[in-house]
């Protein structure tokens, strides 16, 4: 070989993709599609057949009654609500367990987590024995006349409570994903704490952010258990959606209660339609 040849280099060997044959992936599979269809397909379309069943217009009769009305403006009401408190206290919990160092951090990122593992009737329990007039600021409730329990404060309470963890813990995986490189680089320039979240923390996180309060807005809207052991299930005061399509389909009005349900599973479609789309625009090139 003379000098000043190039060298030719072997391309390296391929290594053989590891795949199960072909009967094996297609009954895995057609299992995987089988399952899909008989435990979410089946039932999301069951709730739309019966809601239709009697025609456009006793779905559309069932959805202006005024206690549908009632009932999808409280829960409008407690979602508009609970998101943004949720979503001010994901970022800032997510921020500081992320890039800070603090007593007490495994205790904050437990209560976090706590949702997740208390039942909601359980935290339904929990906020009636201590802000019941039994509870333990029942009585200084009471003199003051403020309403909790029974009343839309509690509804927005037990909300809140279901659905802390989900923008909190979103934020948070994308931070610990992604470093705090930029943040340092930027203290080093001589931004502020304030610049530094808005500029550099706030635009890496938003698809995170997006995702987190998509989940958090579809828990406040579906969320059932907690609100139903503290509402009190008054009628045109503490009724949200859930709540009212269950009223009706004890009362065998199956219509109804389908076409109130339909409603939350738009939002459970929508809720899957902006997963797919944070995953699509959060994919690395």
């Amino acid at each position: 070989m003379a000098f000043g040849e190039p060298i030719a280099i072997a391309p390296p060997l391929r290594q053989p993709s590891v795949t199960e044959p072909a009967p094996v992936r297609w009954l895995l599979v057609s299992a995987a599609g089988l399952l899909l269809g008989i435990f979410v397909l089946v039932p999301l379309a069951a709730v739309f057949a019966t809601a239709l069943r009697a025609g456009a217009g006793r779905y559309l009769a069932a959805l202006l009654h005024p206690d549908a009305r009632s009932a999808i403006g409280l829960t409008l009401l407690t979602a508009a609500i609970v998101v943004p408190v949720n979503a001010f206290f994901g970022i800032a919990a997510a921020w500081a367990i992320a890039n800070f160092r603090f007593r007490g951090k495994r205790l904050l990122i437990t209560l976090i987590d706590l949702p997740f593992s208390v039942s909601p009737v359980i935290a339904g329990l929990a906020l009636v024995l201590v802000f019941g007039r039994q509870g333990w600021a029942g009585s200084w409730l009471e003199a003051r006349q403020i309403r909790i329990v029974f009343a839309v404060p509690g509804v927005v309470l037990a909300t809140a409570f279901v659905t802390l963890p989900y923008v909190a813990r979103e934020v948070l995986a994308v931070l610990e994903a992604q470093g705090s490189t930029e943040e340092t680089a930027a203290l080093t320039l001589g931004a502020g704490g304030w610049q530094i979240l808005a500029r550099v923390t706030l635009p890496k996180i938003r698809w995170g952010l997006l995702y987190g309060i998509a989940l958090c807005n579809a828990r406040a809207m579906g969320e059932f258990g907690a609100v139903s052991v503290i509402s009190g299930h008054i009628r045109g005061e503490t009724i949200t959606v859930p709540l009212h399509a269950q009223i009706l389909y004890d009362q065998y009005d199956a219509v109804g209660a389908f076409a109130v349900a339909s409603l939350l599973a738009l939002m459970a479609l929508f809720t899957l339609v902006t997963k797919k789309y944070v995953e699509w625009r959060s994919r690395p090139a």
